[in-house]
Formats: C-alpha cells, structure tokens, sequence
C-alpha cells in the first residue's frame, strides 16, 4: 500500500523534550508505516524556538522547507533559509533555532530505528 501524506496538511504535534522550545515534530513516514531503513520527520519551530542541542551517533539529512533561521554546527552558527539542504554527520553537536523573526519549517531524514531518543528493541 502507497503510504502518502502532505506537508501541508494535518496538525503537528508539540513536541515534549527537555531542550527544547516551541517545536513541534509529525512523522511523515516510519516505522508505523512499515519503513524498513528510514524516517521522515517535520519539524516546525516557532519563532524565538528551538531544537535541543544535541549529537548522535548517525548522520541525518535535512531540507529546509520554509521560514529561515539558524544552525549551530560544530560550534559555529549557519544561517538557514527555504530551500537549504543539510548533511549533519555523525557525534558532531547541532541544534535548530527560529532566530531570524519566522518560524523555520524542515524535514529531517534518521534511521527507522531513532525516534526522539528512543530505539526499536534490539537496535
């Protein structure tokens, strides 16, 4: 079965963790849906919100899909707008903040296995 969603429609969720501030995260497509390798999150951050600062052992991929802001990466801050593709590599520190007056919108790819902090059994 297709599984298909759009970006623009349906709610996304606030999301609880601690680091964080004004960020809410959908699965767009996972390991409910039978996704053998990975995940494809949405995230949108509020203006003057942000992601935690943190690292893992992975890489991910991120495209921007609206809004603007910033990316600190390996201790040093990038500015980040629509249409911007990121490769954030494995162990090195990253966070997102909606720090230029929009909110910032993205799409974050992991593996199927990671999912805010918690694994599959076995992984």
């Amino acid at each position: 079965m297709l599984v298909k969603r759009n970006l623009r429609e349906g709610s996304v969720p606030p999301l609880q963790m601690e680091g964080t501030k004004d960020v809410s995260m959908r699965i767009m497509v996972g390991r409910a849906d039978g996704a053998p390798n990975f995940s494809l999150r949405q995230f949108a951050v509020a203006s003057g919100g942000f992601t935690p600062r943190h690292s893992h052992n992975y890489e991910h991929e991120v495209v921007v899909t609206g809004g603007s802001g910033t990316v600190e990466y390996d201790g040093a801050d990038h500015p980040v707008r629509e249409g911007d593709i990121l490769l954030v590599k494995p162990n090195v520190v990253h966070q997102f903040r909606a720090d230029r007056g929009d909110e910032l919108h993205f799409l974050c790819l992991v593996p199927v296995s990671f999912d805010c902090g918690k694994t599959t059994p076995g992984s």
